[in-house]
């Protein structure tokens, strides 16, 4: 018989990874709300046009690595492969634009067609946050200061550096836009066949591309920072003088640009030695021209996303099983009998399991090997007196008690 496997590029979450998943869900919630953010969960899938009119309806990464699809209605609907867009529809649609600022924070699963590698899967998971209706650079100080302590928190600041680099403004945007081109056209000829297309339609997009020739091209081409105009370096500097009041430490990289249009100002990434090429474990930046391409509103946003995936895999964190109590019958007869006794220990907490068959002694190696702390051994003669016999298995001590005193004796 063929073995059954998962579709190549998602993996099930076993226990130990679910783990660590969790934790650092937790610690992000527990962050997020901290900074005044209240969670928000959107659609796995959308209507096509919400992630496509943002991204160009022809682009590549629309038609090479989203998974998009028809239902029965013959609409196109398409699997969210981030969070922000998805987080601003869900805003406007639910009439909070008259009540701005809003801060909200998410988790879940986001889905692109990509070669799987260490760290980058075709289904992956996301913990990100979004704040939308600032439009001053204190906002982007918030999310970088809000990233950065989560990050502290899941004890991984430590093997991090957060960049940053500005986009500009729209004139900035422009002026650079112009000189990109004209350098670009030099190199036409050698440039890939997707880049010859965006150097028509949007040539920004080049700065993303993963094309080798395309790279080695880029090496040399002009720097957006010696682009930006007055007001745009005024606020870069804020950035970058509030960043240091609050003691979180950065590096300046101009490399570090974003290729679609709806990005201005503030674009940053904390990244780490430790996972090879996938080396970004949240990345963020200002959108500001996002709402503007998907409704009629112009809402100021910034944001960030960390991929859940890369964070676990620098985690050290060993998942526990154990119960606190294993509870067994001397006779299989008796299970029924002892359920109260399950019972009154879930119902005060307790990390039970009860182990249903076998003989005494190999429930009582089930126990041990369970790393279990204590037997609650139970027969006939402990039934007729309401008592238990509670074993320490970390040091093999036994004694014959009343249930009712079984809690104080595993407390102390």
């Amino acid at each position: 018989m063929k073995e059954i496997r998962t579709v190549r590029g998602v993996n099930d979450l076993l226990p130990g990874n679910m783990d660590k998943h969790i934790k650092i869900k937790e610690v992000g919630s527990k962050i997020c709300k901290l900074f005044c953010y209240e969670e928000i969960d959107t659609p796995i899938f959308e209507f096509s046009d919400l992630f496509s009119k943002p991204l160009g309806e022809t682009s590549d990464i629309v038609t090479k690595e989203n998974y998009v699809f028809k239902d029965r209605s013959n609409n196109s609907l398409m699997l969210r492969p981030e969070g922000t867009t998805s987080v601003v529809r869900a805003l406007i649609n639910g009439g909070l634009t008259q009540d701005l600022p809003q801060r909200f924070f998410y988790s879940g699963p986001m889905f692109r067609y990509e070669r799987p590698q260490k760290g980058r899967l075709r289904q992956f998971n996301q913990f990100g946050a979004e704040l939308i209706g600032v439009d001053n650079f204190y906002g982007d100080v918030e999310v970088i200061n809000l990233a950065y302590n989560f990050l502290k928190n899941i004890n991984l600041i430590n093997n991090i550096t957060l960049y940053i680099n500005s986009l500009g403004d729209n004139q900035s945007r422009n002026n650079y836009r112009n000189v990109l081109v004209s350098y670009l056209k030099k190199f036409e000829k050698d440039l890939s066949t997707e880049s010859k297309i965006r150097l028509q339609s949007n040539p920004l997009r080049i700065l993303d591309s993963k094309n080798k020739t395309d790279q080695a091209i880029l090496r040399n081409s002009p720097k957006y920072f010696d682009y930006l105009n007055n007001e745009s370096r005024s606020y870069y500097e804020n950035v970058c003088n509030s960043l240091t009041k609050l003691g979180i430490p950065f590096k300046q990289d101009e490399k570090l640009v974003r290729g679609l249009d709806y990005y201005s100002h503030t674009t940053f990434e904390f990244k780490t030695s430790l996972l090879g090429a996938q080396d970004t474990v949240v990345a963020g930046g200002r959108y500001d021209g996002l709402s503007k391409m998907i409704s009629n509103y112009s809402l100021p946003g910034v944001g960030w996303a960390a991929g859940i995936e890369r964070l676990a895999l620098m985690t050290i964190n060993k998942y526990n099983s154990s119960p606190k109590v294993t509870l067994v019958s001397q006779s299989n007869e008796l299970n029924s009998t002892i359920l109260k006794y399950y019972k009154f220990l879930i119902d005060n907490d307790i990390k039970t399991e009860m182990i249903y068959s076998g003989t005494i002694n190999k429930k009582l190696k089930r126990a041990n090997k369970t790393s279990s702390e204590y037997a609650i051994i139970i027969g006939e003669n402990e039934l007729e007196n309401n008592l238990v016999q509670l074993k320490n298995l970390r040091n093999g001590k036994q004694l014959k008690i009343n249930i009712n005193d079984v809690l104080d004796e595993i407390k102390k």
